[in-house]
């Protein structure tokens, strides 16, 4: 049985193709295309997915498609689908039940609460569900305008950022932050009561700005600027706020699986990590609502029990070295072409361990935003320059976005402590004391760091990698940061990987088996 997924139309579109139950490709329009129009198919991505599950749109059996797709009357998409799948049952998915769907089944628990969080999906904000079995029962709905995603975009926009966009830099920046404005966010989340919580309407006008009362008790004028030197601390209070209130949610459950936008945010992964055993959808935003679709359609609709944790995230397209060797060419760029695997970890390892900046582009893309050893940009920890190159001269972004530090799995806990999510780098841990100084470029706050434990199986590639840069230098460890630049997706081709490579201060790169130097 073949089912597609179809997700996030209206924004982040994106495609999945589950085979017999199994997860075999799920791409993001914006990344296969380098663009996509809110509103309309993913069509580059659902050919994109196809193709990599070895079927044809004639074998296609359901197509699943998440709420809300479209403005104004859908009878054009609906022609447009079946036309195009024109022996698939169609099937319409409410948008936090394909969040719920993304998460529960994808999940390791047989038995689970469910928290779906976003700015807006449906009108719903927000809700609860009881994971057991095969089932999905919703218990309780979290209604737009309480919602803790808008609040969170407020803020963003508040501290000079772009709302739906920026919320990660918020958060990160929240970091160095201290509790002088928690009880102000609170309060504006009604936390000072029993239940859920409910923005308080005093501390808002209109759609879009905060009240005079807000600003009052942020000590500045109503409607300036908030002081640079405040910006921490602002930044510190909305995101404490909003993990006391998820906590809120999720109280007294055991097991938690999250998904929805709030699901993309670390410290709030980490901070439900501390009190339950959590499941936190690694794409959790619009674009994993393609895989929920299709994992609502696969358990609610065809009755099938049968199921798989998520295995993995390369989900998306891999070039071989023909397509590599003839992009390259075309573009009449210089290479060396490297016979082995150990050929292609020996030369990044003396890439690395000479203190040079190393972008690796190797296998199927990552599925999400985030670069799990396949699109990422490397560096040694042990080069002392080596995050202020990333961001100044690569990245081009502000100091406090600090990169993730890969690990191999079973060696973690003697640098990190860290939970499960950090697999797909869905939370934050904390250095050890004795590896500090080691990591000090990467820490935010009191100790945090990003980490990515890195299974063999997952990316074997990758994690020998991560091995023989211990061999080298005692240290398994290397700095990640996703293969994009100029606020692009990440990369999906070698074109894009060429282009991204001369545009910016990297210094060397492997495609394939193929080494670019500059």
């Amino acid at each position: 049985m073949i089912i597609v997924g179809l997700g996030g139309i209206l924004n982040d579109a994106a495609c999945a193709v589950l085979k017999d139950g199994t997860l075999v490709a799920a791409i993001e329009e914006k990344k296969i295309a380098r663009s996509s129009s809110p509103g309309k198919l993913p069509n580059q991505a659902i050919s994109g997915a196809l193709h990599l599950a070895g079927a044809t749109a004639e074998q296609v059996d359901c197509v699943a498609i998440t709420r809300p797709f479209g403005e104004g009357t859908d009878t054009a998409m609906h022609l447009h689908i079946r036309a195009r799948f024109p022996n698939a049952r169609l099937v319409a998915v409410d948008h936090h039940a394909a969040h719920a769907a993304s998460a529960y089944y994808a999940s390791p628990f047989e038995d689970a609460t469910v928290l779906t969080l976003d700015r807006i999906g449906d009108f719903c904000c927000g809700a609860r569900w009881h994971g057991h079995g095969n089932e999905l029962t919703l218990e309780k709905e979290l209604y737009y305008p309480d919602s803790l995603g808008d609040l969170y975009g407020r803020v963003t926009e508040l501290l000079g950022y772009k709302s739906n966009a920026d919320e990660h830099k918020v958060q990160w920046v929240s970091t160095s932050g201290d509790d002088r404005f928690v009880p102000v966010f609170m309060n504006a989340l009604s936390l000072n009561r029993p239940g859920w919580p409910r923005l308080d309407r005093s501390y808002f006008e209109g759609d879009e700005d905060f009240s005079d009362k807000f600003y009052g008790e942020l000590g500045i004028e109503a409607g300036a600027p908030v002081p640079a030197n405040l910006h921490h601390h602002v930044a510190a209070g909305v995101q404490r706020a909003t993990e006391n209130a998820v906590l809120r949610m999720a109280h007294g459950a055991e097991r938690i699986c999250l998904a929805g936008g709030l699901g993309l945010n670390a410290l709030l992964v980490a901070a439900l990590e501390k009190e339950h055993d959590v499941f936190v959808q690694p794409v959790a935003g619009n674009a994993g609502t393609a895989v929920g679709a299709a994992l609502h359609a696969w358990h609610r609709v065809y009755r099938n029990t049968g199921r798989g944790a998520l295995g993995h995230l390369y989900l998306g397209p891999e070039f071989s070295p023909e397509e590599v060797k003839q992009v390259l060419e075309n573009c009449k760029l210089r290479f060396r072409y490297l016979l082995t695997t150990d050929e292609i970890i020996s030369t990044a390892v003396e890439q690395l361990t000479d203190q040079r900046i190393l972008a690796w582009m190797q296998g199927r893309m990552e599925f999400g935003s985030r670069a799990l050893g396949n699109r990422s940009i490397l560096a040694s920890p042990l080069d002392p320059y080596s995050t202020e190159n990333l961001n100044n001269y690569i990245k081009h972004r502000e100091p406090f976005r600090k990169f993730a530090a890969s690990v191999p799995a079973e060696l973690a806990s003697e640098y990190f402590d860290v939970g499960r999510n950090s697999r797909f780098l869905a939370t934050v841990g904390r250095v050890k004391p004795a590896h500090r100084k080691t990591f000090a470029t990467a820490i935010m706050g009191e100790n945090l760091v990003r980490v990515h434990t890195v299974e063999e199986k997952d990316n074997p590639l990758y994690y020998h990698l991560l091995e023989a840069a211990g061999k080298k230098t005692g240290l398994p460890v290397l700095y990640n940061t996703s293969f994009n630049l100029f606020n692009d997706p990440l990369v999906c081709s070698p074109r894009d990987a060429a282009r991204g490579f001369f545009s910016s201060g990297i210094d060397a790169m492997l495609v394939g088996n193929f080494l670019l130097q500059k």
